[in-house]
């Protein structure tokens, strides 16, 4: 696999029965790229393993004035020089190159996921945890993968510059076998404290995220309150409790790190001593111990691959386990779904919840009260196809048909959910209103439904290059650029552009005035036609519009008429819609039924 090749065609399906399962499916998905790695790798450590050989070989020949000897050990310097060079150069090359697909093919198996999840990916797992899972979590698994390689050709190098020294020097080469081990296991016993103290700083980080996404969401909300100061300061503990978690870890990492260094120098005073013996004792030739040392001074580059490996395990196994945790979340069925018995073709009829009995007739601009914004949420979702509570749930039938029994894109063909909060995506407006769609409603008509207008010259007094064109300019993340109203009338056309063969619209006027939500209304009703459109509000200008009214009571269909029929006869209808007690009745039916009036 080459970076060009990237995104994945398909990601495949991964092992998220734990963290290091994760990992090793990662790796067995590389496996041509680990091997590449380490063959350059094992020519680069091999490549310095050999300088040591030859930098004896002239030692030698100069002490016995061969000059013959001494041009092969200098051909020899030049053949590994520039093997080395070679090595090193493809090495990092492989190696980055692994590095990049597999964070590549982890965050196209968390997009994926995120798809498949929709907004029931949040309630299952905190936003900090996703972010966190998506950015820095990525990085350290891609880490791993990439140092995994490097260490594999480190220790075979060391393994064959050992067997090397016992076959050429046997006196000194037993004495660095017997030590190497010893040197590269040191660090065992301290890895689990570190790993402890890694993941403590990784969980407190991640909380700190989540609370500065939290805080950057609710900006606006919070200088509305007063309560920037409070949440700051909540912020900065959150900060100062991270930075005491890094210190503490990276406390740990150092004493491995000086492990690695001491050890290593005590194994060479041990050769240079032990060494310096026989050669005065004439037991091995200068040039030999010259080559042990030497090889004992190169061989610390590939011992610090074993502390490499060692810190890039203990930062990407808690983070694989985030990721395997996000993704084995499920939807309550397959999303690749079934579809017995149904028919061919685009889906059709009425849309059925038997749950609540709630029941939108196919063609008809349907009008959903529910006393309970979050029961109202959560139906919504449950039309959709998409439960987020499945015990004891019936499927939504649509046409007969239950939603969760289709594959994922034909649900979401057939039924559109628009959720209370919409999120617009950064991007020019054109870029917003580009999705995939009936072809019946143009953007034009979309955005004048949704009274967008003052919306459009917003943006084209903004268009910096556009020329004036409110459809070239762009629009910052989420929207924020915008109020919360324009969000909405935005949100609210790139739905009715979409076209569904079933609309379901939570709230999607209550961030803006009277007079406009009853144009919006209006736009809705007359745009949609002939669809199948079902309105979640308590809004009496929605209400009015609607050809169906349906009020939803402790979680069932309590009654069904037209707004005005209902405002008079059923009284919890009454209460919820006017928000007034039982004194002001007379008065608050008269009120509404005014205001509808006037408005239409």
């Amino acid at each position: 696999m080459h970076i060009r090749d990237l995104p994945y065609t398909d990601p495949g399906e991964p092992d998220v029965r734990s963290g290091p399962r994760f990992l090793y499916w990662l790796g067995r998905n590389q496996l041509g790229g680990q091997l590449k790695a380490l063959g350059w790798g094992l020519l680069h450590q091999c490549g310095i393993a050999g300088l040591p050989l030859t930098v004896g070989l002239g030692v030698q020949a100069a002490v016995d004035r061969s000059g013959d000897r001494l041009a092969l050990a200098a051909g020899l310097n030049v053949l590994l020089g520039v093997a080395i060079a070679l090595g090193e150069v493809m090495l990092h090359r492989t190696a980055v190159s692994n590095w990049i697909t597999s964070a590549a093919r982890v965050q196209q198996l968390l997009a994926r996921k995120a798809a498949e999840l929709g907004s029931a990916l949040t309630r299952q797992v905190a936003a900090g945890e996703v972010v966190a899972v998506s950015t820095g979590d990525v990085e350290k698994i891609g880490w791993f993968v990439e140092a995994l390689s490097r260490f594999a050709a480190a220790a075979a190098a060391l393994v064959i510059i050992c067997v090397g020294l016992v076959i050429y020097q046997p006196a000194l080469g037993v004495v660095v076998a017997i030590g190497v081990p010893v040197l590269a296991l040191a660090v065992l016993p301290l890895l689990p404290q570190a790993t402890r103290r890694a993941d403590a700083q990784r969980e407190k980080a991640g909380r700190a995220t989540e609370l500065a996404s939290d805080t950057v969401a609710g900006l606006r909300v919070l200088r509305g309150i007063g309560g920037e100061e409070l949440f700051l300061g909540r912020y900065r503990e959150a900060s100062q409790e991270v930075r005491q978690a890094a210190v503490r870890s990276a406390r740990m990492w150092s004493l491995i790190s000086a492990v690695q260094v001491l050890l290593p120098g005590l194994l060479l005073i041990t050769v240079v001593l032990y060494g310096a013996r026989l050669a005065l004792d004439g037991r091995i030739a200068v040039g030999e111990l010259v080559t042990v040392y030497s090889a004992v001074t190169l061989m610390l580059y590939p011992l610090q691959h074993f502390a490499e490996i060692a810190m890039a395990y203990s930062f990407s196994r808690p983070s694989a386990k985030r990721a395997a945790r996000v993704l084995a979340l499920q939807r309550v069925t397959d999303p690749a779904g079934t579809r017995a018995g149904a028919p061919s073709g685009p889906l059709s009829g009425d849309l059925y919840d038997p749950s609540s009995e709630l029941r939108a007739i196919e063609g008809r601009f349907t009008a959903v009260v529910c006393g309970d914004p979050d029961a109202a949420g959560r139906l919504a979702d449950r039309l959709g196809g998409h439960p987020a509570e499945p015990d004891g749930m019936e499927s939504v039938l649509l046409g007969g048909v239950a939603l969760d029994g289709l594959a994922l894109a034909e649900a979401r063909a057939a039924v559109l959910v628009q959720d209370k909060d919409p999120v617009l995506l950064s991007g020019t407006l054109r870029d917003l209103l580009d999705v995939p769609s009936s072809g019946r409603v143009d953007a034009a008509d979309a955005l004048a439904a949704a009274q967008c207008e003052d919306v459009l010259d917003a943006l084209a007094q903004a268009s910096v290059d556009g020329g004036g064109d409110p459809m070239g300019t762009r629009i910052t993340e989420r929207g924020r650029s915008l109020s919360g109203g324009q969000r909405q009338r935005l949100a609210l056309a790139r739905s009715l552009v979409a076209d569904p063969g079933v609309l379901v619209l939570d709230e999607p006027t209550s961030a803006v005035d009277t007079h406009t939500e009853a144009r919006v209304a209006g736009g809705i009703k007359r745009l949609r036609a002939g669809r199948t459109t079902v309105v979640f509000t308590s809004s009496p200008l929605l209400l009015d519009a609607a050809e169906q009214v349906v009020f939803v009571d402790g979680g069932e269909v309590a009654s069904v008429g037209t707004h005005r029929d209902l405002v008079r006869t059923d009284v919890r209808y009454r209460a919820v819609v006017t928000r007034e007690t039982d004194e002001a009745e007379p008065k608050a039916v008269s009120w509404t039924l005014e205001k509808v009036e006037e408005s239409a």
